[in-house]
């Protein structure tokens, strides 16, 4: 495969550590999502997730047989070790970026660029789903639809397709709060 890939990760942890999440999305040099996926990993710290959602995505784009790869990510701990500006000091994460430096010498072009949150949104979503439902996500369609950005707070029920109401608003590319107006239970 010729073509850039750009992979965007996302890792979350709900305490630190606490219950975390990994989203990974693959996307041709269009734009055109190959792979999105958001994997539930347990107990972690945001640092041990935002590497394994790393290591994820540059086995997700071997497995595709991408040589050259553009790597964006909003940790800039991660980014910043990857590009050899910070050093691992952590023993926690030396082995997860030991694996990672491993992965990225399987390809002809590697590039890390840090993005902000906004920038990773659909990641970001994945992540926070799989931890919402402890599970793994690997359907961009699982995807609860994002509030309206004409700041109408209402949007389609993803339990039951019906109007709910945002009750408050998510930061970009995050799961909120929702009431369904019918009153049904919610997943």
């Amino acid at each position: 495969m010729n073509e850039t890939i750009t992979v965007n990760f996302d890792g979350g942890s709900r305490g630190n550590p606490g219950p975390a999440g990994i989203g990974v999305v693959l996307a041709a040099q269009d734009g055109t999502p190959l792979v999105t996926l958001g994997r539930f990993l347990g107990p972690a710290t945001n640092n041990v997730a935002e590497y394994k959602a790393l290591i994820t995505g540059l086995q997700q784009a071997a497995r595709l047989g991408a040589r050259r790869i553009l790597v964006r990510g909003d940790s800039e701990l991660v980014i910043k070790q990857m590009r050899g500006e910070y050093r691992v000091k952590n023993a926690a994460l030396k082995n997860l970026f030991d694996e990672a430096q491993s992965l990225v010498r399987d390809f002809a072009s590697v590039k890390f660029e840090h993005n902000l949150r906004h920038d990773n949104s659909l990641a970001d979503r994945l992540a926070n789903l799989a931890m919402d439902r402890k599970g793994d996500v690997d359907d961009v369609d699982e995807l609860p639809a994002p509030p309206a950005s004409n700041g109408d707070p209402r949007i389609s029920c993803p339990a039951c397709g019906c109007e709910i109401e945002v009750k408050r608003p998510p930061a970009p590319g995050a799961t909120g709060q929702f009431v369904c107006l019918c009153g049904c239970p919610m997943k």
